[in-house]
């Protein structure tokens, strides 16, 4: 499936912003895209397995919070970093 790259994980990918992965959940995604590029995961996921604060994921659009999420092969699952500062 395809999956689209935020600017900020882009050094994990080799500057790539579309990268194909696989997996039959969100989980499943996530750990392909960490064989693939490791230490990715690590960026989106924490130590009590869940998403990020300031990561926000997505498939076909609309947004995604539980990792157990089923996918497709057809799907397009896109990342985002939210901004913070002051």
């Amino acid at each position: 499936m395809r999956v689209l790259v935020p600017t900020p994980l882009r050094s994990y990918t080799a500057n790539r912003a579309e990268v194909e992965g696989s997996g039959e959940t969100m989980t499943k995604l996530l750990e392909d895209l960490d064989r693939s590029f490791p230490g990715i995961r690590f960026r989106m996921i924490d130590e009590q397995n869940r998403i990020r604060q300031h990561i926000r994921l997505f498939v076909n659009r609309e947004r995604v919070s539980d990792l157990q999420h089923p996918l497709s092969a057809g799907d397009e699952v896109q990342i985002l970093c939210a901004l913070s500062g002051g």
